[in-house]
Order: C-alpha cells, then structure tokens, then sequence
C-alpha cells in the first residue's frame, strides 16, 4: 500500500476528529477509525493525535489524476528550468499556469 494522498489525509484528519467528539475512551476511536479507514492501529493512532489539535476540519482538495500531454522540448526545458529555480513541481507548474489562462467557472446562485 501507498502513502496517503493529501485529499486523503485531510478526510482521515477530518473523521478522527469526529471520532474524537464522538468517543470518550482512544481505543474506541483507534478502533473504529480503522475499521472505517482500513489503516493500522499505529496510523490511526497518529491520525487522532494531530485531531486533537485541530479547531476546525481540514478543508479536503481535489484529488489529482495523471494527464499526458506532449509539449515541445524548448518549453519542456524552459518549465524544468522554472522548476529548478522555484522548488516547485512541475505539475504545481503547470497547474497555476493553467488555473491562471483557464476561465473561471461561475457558480449559480
């Protein structure tokens, strides 16, 4: 198994807070925050201890899928470049360049 994505991590945080409201006794809630997650007795424990600390629910992003495209080499050796200087990924790149050039969608209401 995997490490947990950042979407996943923050619904894990969200519901061992829950449970710590819920619970009054941790090993009830480790025990139930496994049977829910499908994690281990020593992750959930983990979960429920930053839970603790937590004032309000941690906002759960997108999840993130893989996307292939094919962009020329210059532009390729332009964005590495970027990467390079910025620390930052290259889907983190490519995504604020397109969040930036993409219309926003509007909501109704």
């Amino acid at each position: 198994m995997g490490r947990a994505t950042a979407p996943e991590k923050a619904e894990r945080l969200n519901r061992a807070r829950t449970l710590l409201q819920q619970f009054d006794y941790l090993p009830d809630a480790v025990a139930r925050m496994v049977k829910l997650s499908g994690i281990s007795p020593r992750q959930a424990y983990r979960y429920l201890h930053q839970a603790q600390f937590l004032a309000k629910p941690v906002p759960v992003g997108d999840r993130k899928v893989a996307f292939t495209v094919k962009l020329s080499r210059e532009l390729v050796q332009r964005l590495r470049a970027v990467a390079n200087r910025t620390d930052l990924s290259l889907s983190e790149i490519v995504s604020r360049a397109l969040h930036a050039a993409l219309p926003q969608r509007r909501r109704r209401g």
